[in-house]
């Protein structure tokens, strides 16, 4: 039997580098939480009689609170003026460091596409490009003046950039995946495929 152990790391990349960077956000508010001298142990212990439990409970809550009040403040700055001038700037940084950009791309194409309020990639379908060969594209939902179906075919790994096609309603094939496992893997540039 023969060991893909490169699609092996590439697909243990794909799990671990999300959780990774997930639990260092979450290490990393509840640091600053608990270096605040309101919510420090000793601060707390007394208001509720002692117990630690309860007390590193509160910290966890206020934590989540915090994260989730500050990440609604910067999506509310984010959509004004400067704050889409500092996000360009942030965006032109990150891209400037090879292995990050990728990371960052990915994971930000990943987020706008999840929760993104119009849908922006609908159905994921296969296009046909040459004989022989098919690409996964994204319906838009939008259509030309001809009548022919606007899609959009993101490039691996990096799905921010790609190209917008327009076809006919004949010419692509529905796959019926959902867009999660398609953007998967574009993203893994096909190391991320679900095993049949």
């Amino acid at each position: 039997m023969k060991v893909h152990w490169k699609k092996n790391i590439a697909s243990g990349l794909v799990l671990i580098i999300p959780i990774w960077i997930t639990g260092h956000v979450i290490m990393w508010a509840y640091r600053i939480v608990s270096n605040v001298p309101v919510f420090q142990q000793k601060a707390l212990l007394g208001l509720f009689g002692g117990n630690q439990t309860i007390t590193g409970i509160f910290q966890v809550g206020i934590t989540i609170i915090l994260i989730i009040v500050g990440t609604f403040f910067i999506g509310y700055l984010m959509r004004t003026t400067v704050g889409g001038f500092f996000g360009d700037k942030i965006d032109q940084i990150v891209n400037l460091v090879p292995g990050l950009r990728i990371v960052y791309n990915a994971s930000k194409m990943a987020v706008e596409t999840t929760v993104s309020e119009d849908g922006s990639l609908q159905t994921p379908v296969k296009v046909t490009v040459w004989p022989g060969m098919r690409m996964t594209a994204f319906k838009t939902g939008n259509t030309a003046q001809d009548g022919r179906e606007i899609l959009f075919m993101p490039t691996s790994p990096n799905i921010t950039t790609g190209f917008v096609i327009e076809v006919e309603p004949g010419d692509y094939e529905d796959t019926g995946e959902p867009v999660e496992d398609a953007l998967s893997r574009i993203l893994s540039a096909g190391f991320g495929v679900k095993k049949q």
